[in-house]
């Protein structure tokens, strides 16, 4: 067990006040400023404590266990640390090297920015930026402005045309951006997953970075992992977490509340099935980190095994909420009981587009 019996209880007795006011409590941020929780993939030189894809997995997976909200803004806030590979060592330290440094932000291109001197006037808004109310920095993606070309003196087209759109990330200092507390979800209320909006903000170049240009780090194997897997194993394993812990809370009721057998055999099957899925999640998560270790890289075979098992896994997991739940009777349905917001939590987390086969 990761956490203490202290932790987990002092988390817990919490829940219900965080998801009514949609705010983490300051205990538990202190409890995953204590533990280093969101630098699980910060170079230990920066302070932090780099993990190996398939013990923070674990981690992410105990985190939401314990809370959903937990274990959503551990795995998001840890998962910022992959940026260090593409910013300079100075601007790394500075972003990442202290006890509660931790990054928001989006990575869809919803914002634009036009170069200036010595940088860049970034305009834009971006949603669902988790953790939004306690982050140190703020990451978001811009489309670079570049202006339009003359096009032949000749040609019947149009006098302009807009050159080929490139991309880039900014770094934002969280004066420079307004925190639209927006996210009315049903599920996961205490992430402060809100929109966040820059007007004229100035962004030095050096505080930019291109996510197809690694520049640090490169000895540190997860930052060679491909993004993708790498974050449908981390989204997968909050999932697990959930569902554990929504299964707990439902057999507890069902005890309570004198249930039929039907209910206990349906708790089985769905705990017998997410054991299965997560031991050959875990089991193929292993195996791919042990391929880069020794390859480098992963095969595409690879990769798809690691897509295709995190899937299995979140589904397994969505399972249970989608066949237990009915069971349980109107005593379920109340927003405050423990397995309403496991629930909850559990349909909003496995509704993240990288967890859906469409």
């Amino acid at each position: 067990m990761f956490f203490s019996i202290e932790e987990i209880q002092t988390i817990r007795e919490q829940a219900l006040e965080m998801d009514k006011h949609r705010r983490v409590s300051p205990e538990m941020l202190r409890t995953i400023y204590d533990h280093r929780l969101f630098h699980l993939f910060v170079p230990d030189e920066l302070e932090g404590r780099m993990t190996s894809l398939t013990e923070a997995a674990r981690i992410f997976q105990e985190s939401a266990r314990i809370d959903g909200n937990l274990g959503w803004l551990v795995t998001i806030g840890a998962g910022g640390g992959f940026f260090a590979a593409y910013m300079s060592n100075e601007i790394s330290r500075r972003v990442f090297a202290h006890r509660e440094a931790v990054i928001a932000g989006s990575g869809m291109p919803t914002g634009t920015a036009r170069k200036v001197d010595g940088g860049y006037i970034v305009n834009g808004s971006w949603k669902y930026c988790s953790g939004s109310t306690y982050a140190t920095t703020f990451t978001a993606n811009a489309v670079i402005d570049s202006g339009c070309t003359d096009h032949d003196a000749g040609s019947d087209e149009t006098s302009s045309t807009r050159v080929e759109s490139e991309i880039r990330s900014f770094i934002l200092h969280p004066d420079q951006v307004e925190i639209v507390e927006d996210w009315n979800a049903f599920g996961l209320r205490a992430t402060a997953s809100h929109t966040i909006s820059a007007v004229e903000a100035f962004v030095p170049t050096e505080m930019t970075f291109s996510l197809t240009e690694s520049i640090a780090y490169e000895e540190e194997a997860i930052y060679q992992y491909p993004f993708l897997p790498f974050a449908q194993v981390s989204f997968a394993a909050v999932g697990a977490g959930i569902a554990d812990h929504f299964l707990e809370a439902a057999e507890s009721l069902a005890r309570q509340r004198n249930r039929s057998a039907l209910v206990f055999d349906k708790l089985s099957e769905c705990k017998a099935a997410l054991e299965q899925a997560l031991s050959i999640f875990y089991e193929t998560v292993e195996d791919s980190w042990k391929e880069l270790l020794q390859e480098g890289r992963l095969s595409e075979a690879t990769e798809a095994g690691v897509t295709a098992t995190s899937l299995a896994a979140a589904q397994a997991a969505l399972f249970c909420g989608q066949h237990v739940f009915p069971l349980l009777g109107l005593s379920a349905a109340m927003e405050d009981t423990e397995v309403n917001r496991c629930w909850r939590d559990l349909q909003t987390a496995c509704s993240h587009a990288l967890l859906r086969n469409d």
